[in-house]
């Protein structure tokens, strides 16, 4: 049943922002110089550029941690966990976390800070930029079970993955369909191709067709000049690039962009 967002989030069709922290110890954009400190820093002030601006909830995510790993190092999830202990007090909206992309180091940095969703490619075979994804939606699902959190985390499926195609040539559709059966996703995600990239409309649309009691989110690409016609279709939407100055994905957020997103959204929604 669609219920669980509302009762969440507070509201139909929310705005989940992506709050990117930088490269972390361990990753090879990693700056030693700056340190910890600087990344811990650096989040605060875009947490506190989104929830100023409006933004419904927000989710933080090794953004920077590039290239990507399926199955993230200790040390990677360690460093998310300082980051989202010390912004602890700060945070006042809803929050998410993603480990790209491991669902499991996704539940763990979860249960330790309270994340109250994650968003991970969970289940399905794909071939990507970063090698054959071939994920065990039955384990991560247990592993949720066993950290004790299955009541507490939703699990956002992203079934239309950034640089990856699924293996097999099967509709998305019947993905979304089987994935809806098989799984129980609490929401079902569609994405372009990279991060910042809209997502394909149509494709968004049969999805949503294939599964009109399921929440299916728009994933990527988002901005004040389409959010209207995306929410027509998608029952919330996950934004990050369109938030950040001159809209790039490399730069820090921009709160004037995030008010601007976020009243077009709203008139969308009224």
């Amino acid at each position: 049943m669609m219920t669980w967002a509302k009762e969440v989030f507070g509201t139909e069709k929310p705005i989940i922002a992506m709050c990117h922290v930088r490269a972390l110890p361990g990753d090879p954009g990693y700056d030693r110089e700056k340190g910890m400190d600087w990344v811990v820093q650096k989040a605060y002030e875009d947490l506190m550029a989104l929830q100023k601006g409006g933004v419904d909830a927000v989710m933080f995510s090794n953004e920077f941690s590039l290239p990507y790993m399926t199955k993230v190092r200790t040390e990677c999830t360690a460093a998310m966990a300082r980051v989202i202990g010390q912004l602890m007090p700060e945070i006042k909206v809803p929050f998410g976390v993603n480990m790209l992309w491991d669902p499991y180091a996704s539940l763990d940095l979860a249960a330790a800070t309270g994340a109250c969703f994650v968003r991970e490619v969970i289940n399905g075979v794909y071939a990507s930029d970063l090698g054959l994804w071939n994920n065990d939606a039955g384990s991560v699902v247990r592993h949720r079970a066993e950290l004790g959190i299955r009541d507490k985390c939703r699990l956002l499926y992203n079934i239309y993955p950034e640089s990856a195609v699924y293996l097999g040539g099967r509709d998305v559709a019947e993905i979304a369909k089987s994935t809806n059966f098989n799984c129980k996703p609490d929401a079902i995600l569609v994405s372009g191709l990279t991060a910042g990239v809209a997502t394909d409309n149509q494709i968004l649309a049969r999805v949503k067709a294939a599964l009109p009691d399921t929440y299916v989110f728009c994933n990527t690409g988002c901005r004040p000049e389409t959010i209207r016609d995306q929410l027509a279709i998608a029952d919330g939407a996950i934004v990050g690039t369109t938030f950040k100055k001159d809209g790039k994905f490399d730069n820090f957020v921009d709160y004037e962009r995030v008010v601007t997103f976020m009243e077009a959204a709203r008139a969308r929604r009224q």
